[in-house]
Formats: C-alpha cells, sequence, structure tokens
C-alpha cells in the first residue's frame, strides 16, 4: 500500500491516489464555484421567500375566511328577536332607515348650532385674557 512517508508503493496504488485526489478537488471546486455564484444563489433565495409568501398567503386566506365565517355567524345568531326583526327589516327596505339616520343628523347639527349660538351670549366664560394682560376677576365669571 503505502510506506511510512505516505506516498505509493506501485503505479497502480499511485494511480488510484490521483484519482481521489482529483475527484476530492473537483468536488471543492463545485463547492467554490457554488459559493462565488452570488446571481444564482441570489436567485434561489428569492424562489424560497417566493415560495414562503405564498404559503403564508393561502393560511392568511384560509384564517381571514374562517374569522369572517365566524363573524357572519354569531352576528346573524347574536342579539334578541325584535333587533334582529328591526335589522332584517332596513336591510330589506333601507329607505326609510335613510331618512332616520338623516333626521338624527339634523337634530344633532340643530342642537350644536343652538348650544354655540347661546354660548356666544354669554361671553366671557372660563379664563379669558382682558386686553391689558389680565385675567378677569372671579366675580366676573
Amino acid at each position: 500500500m503505502t510506506d511510512a512517508t505516505g506516498g505509493a508503493k506501485g503505479p497502480d496504488e499511485l494511480r488510484q491516489q490521483i484519482q481521489r485526489t482529483r475527484s476530492e478537488l473537483g468536488n471543492t471546486v463545485e463547492e467554490l464555484a457554488g459559493k462565488a455564484d452570488v446571481k444564482g444563489r441570489a436567485r434561489a433565495r428569492a424562489a424560497d421567500l417566493r415560495d414562503k409568501a405564498g404559503a403564508m398567503t393561502v393560511q392568511l386566506r384560509s384564517s381571514a375566511a374562517q374569522a369572517g365565517h365566524t363573524v357572519h355567524d354569531k352576528a346573524t345568531h347574536a342579539g334578541p328577536r325584535p333587533v334582529r326583526g328591526a335589522v332584517r327589516a332596513g336591510m330589506r327596505h333601507p329607505g326609510p332607515v335613510l331618512v332616520a339616520g338623516a333626521a338624527a343628523g339634523a337634530a344633532v347639527v340643530a342642537v350644536e348650532v343652538l348650544r354655540r349660538r347661546q354660548q356666544a351670549h354669554h361671553w366671557p366664560r372660563g379664563r379669558h385674557w382682558t386686553p391689558r394682560g389680565r385675567q378677569w376677576p372671579l366675580w366676573h365669571r
């Protein structure tokens, strides 16, 4: 086989050793070429991330759909019967619901306008500064 110095004893063994060394060197060169191929590694990484993102998208869509079904089921089965009936009637005939909402909004606006007009006649209220830079006395408030 080999002698004490690590060399081959015969020509056949020398050829085998050369063949092993060439094979190891070829594997090393392939590994180094793979590490040096930045563009190829980037493409592989992008494909991997694309696959992960696709899987995450599918998972999120399914969980969102499941949550939507759960909310829908709870909404259709929740609340007392009169409330459900009123909601269903409002869904069938939205005109009166819109009129009632507009009337409520107009009432809120009218109350706010009247409140502001009334406050304007009671000026000064709270802490207001006089032109001379002093606060109004407590008896004036």
